[in-house]
């Protein structure tokens, strides 16, 4: 706390200041017994207002220790924060000290159980998300083996149901593992080509659905990074080009490489994103123009938000490109490792 915030909370000392010298110099002035000469009358309120902006100072002083321990505290960030106070020097600041442990000592338990419960709640899903999968297998099981019994449209039906039943599965699964990330993954050097075949292979009935090209362009590339994780990025990506993008389009997979590391585009020729929406379309729970819209795709708002969160834990930058009826392309980079950081906003410059 500055000097003139000290004085300014001192309003009441220094109203009483001034009230007392002026009731004392009426009585001066009023008294007939009295005589009093102005200059001594004005040296005597001057004199006295020295001594009472040294009271001032000398209080400040004395107050200064405890304030700038809060400020320090307050510098120091959460670590500080959390931290309890002891530098009370007088009883009213050790009462006010001892609240503030005290609050400081609730909050901490009110963080413990938050953690706890938490904790317990992303148990419970992990083994909700594994026991439901068990009959999700089944279910498929059981539809393969209807093929031949069932009409293709209907067949198809039933399989790409279930395919959204799994990928919702699948996202509050990796949902709820966004905090415990950093016990959950291997970093280790994979072909792109590969993971990339693979989420192709397990879309590919979609492909044929909606009479949709594919292309795959580019020569592989050996990349860093967690395989689990990155196909399921890429299954968030592809899952909604595919779902915006209108019978006979093209979704197209390109491998570049430059001075910045390799990229993945996923190109499609969909109905795009508004420009107004581009900005929020990776936030939590954002739907944006299509997702409210469109009456035969629900929208849950955390495919791109998952996978932008977790692209970001392995070191992997995704960005967007996209005009209304044009297509839209997501560009992921797989930096190159170097033993300098180089500042993030300017990576795409």
């Amino acid at each position: 706390m500055n000097g003139l915030k000290f004085i300014k909370d001192q309003w009441i000392l220094i109203g009483f200041w001034i009230v007392c010298l002026i009731i004392l110099n009426l009585i001066l002035f009023l008294d007939p017994n009295q005589t009093f000469d102005l200059g001594n009358v004005v040296y005597i309120t001057l004199l006295l207002t020295v001594f009472f902006l040294f009271l001032l100072l000398g209080l400040y002083i004395y107050h200064s220790k405890w304030y700038q321990e809060i400020e320090e505290r307050q510098d120091a960030g959460e670590d500080g924060l959390l931290t309890p106070l002891d530098a009370a020097l007088n009883e009213e600041q050790r009462f006010i000290q001892s609240y503030i442990n005290d609050l400081l000592i609730l909050h901490q338990k009110q963080l413990g159980t938050l953690a706890q419960n938490q904790q317990e709640q992303k148990d419970f899903i992990d083994s909700w998300v594994h026991e439901i999968k068990v009959p999700l297998a089944g279910t498929k099981l059981i539809i393969e083996s209807l093929e031949d019994q069932l009409p293709e449209k209907k067949f198809y039906q039933l399989e790409d149901e279930l395919k959204k039943m799994n990928h919702y599965v699948e996202q509050v699964l990796y949902y709820s593992r966004l905090d415990s990330f950093s016990r959950d993954y291997l970093i280790q050097e994979y072909s792109l080509r590969t993971i990339v075949n693979g989420i192709i292979k397990n879309n590919a009935p979609y492909f044929i659905q909606k009479q949709l090209t594919f292309d795959f362009t580019g020569e592989d590339q050996k990349i860093l990074t967690d395989e689990k994780w990155l196909s399921f990025i890429l299954e968030q990506l592809l899952s909604n080009a595919l779902k915006y993008t209108l019978p006979g389009g093209k979704i197209t997979f390109a491998i570049r490489k430059n001075h910045l590391g390799v990229w993945l585009d996923l190109t499609d020729t969909g109905i795009g994103i508004p420009l107004e929406d581009q900005r929020r379309i990776f936030d939590k729970g954002f739907t944006g123009h299509n997702g409210r819209n469109d009456t035969n795709h629900h929208s849950t708002g955390l495919g791109l938000y998952l996978a932008k969160n977790l692209g970001e834990k392995l070191g992997h930058q995704i960005i967007v490109e996209s005009k209304v009826n044009e297509g839209t392309t997501f560009k992921i980079l797989f930096p190159f490792l170097t033993y300098f950081n180089e500042d993030k906003d300017k990576v795409f410059l």
